[in-house]
């Protein structure tokens, strides 16, 4: 039926920061739908790949990039919408204040374009690093014109 032409699909994930004790599941299972009766949601599984890091990486792109994989991981579990639609609303709001508290609702929209940029940056082609750095150009200069230094 095809499956001698398909390979095994591998079970446990590549790197050991994805990976889940043996029983983490059930318990959290219990745990979240055990007193009102809900089901747990499913968790997403990771993509595909075999490693979180930049292979040779070294200092400070290592630190963040180790220090980092954990938060991944943990957006990568959240709903897909969520990171969007907060990041979307504090642009908003950011854009629709006009004084020093739109920049404080930009900064988090800032710290977290910033942190991916770093993080993606040896993967991507000039285009790409010339748009994050467009983006990021834009969001510094809206805070700064709401915290009054343009």
């Amino acid at each position: 039926m095809g499956s001698e032409t398909e390979p095994p699909r591998r079970q446990v994930p590549a790197h050991p920061l994805a990976r889940r004790p043996a029983g983490e599941t059930q318990a959290r299972g219990a745990r979240a739908g055990g007193a009102q009766g809900r089901s747990p949601r499913p968790v997403r599984p990771l993509p595909a790949g075999e490693h979180f890091f930049t292979p040779g990486a070294t200092g400070t792109r290592r630190t963040v990039e180790t220090k980092s994989a954990p938060l991944l991981v943990f957006l990568f579990q959240m709903p897909r919408w969520l990171a969007p639609v907060v990041l979307v609303a504090l642009l908003i709001a950011g854009l629709v204040v006009p004084d020093w508290r739109g920049g404080v609702a930009v900064l988090p929209v800032l710290a977290f374009i910033a942190w991916l940029a770093y993080l993606s940056w040896p993967s991507l082609r000039p285009t790409g690093r010339l748009l994050r750095v467009a983006v990021g150009t834009f969001l510094v200069l809206l805070v700064a014109t709401r915290f009054g230094l343009f």
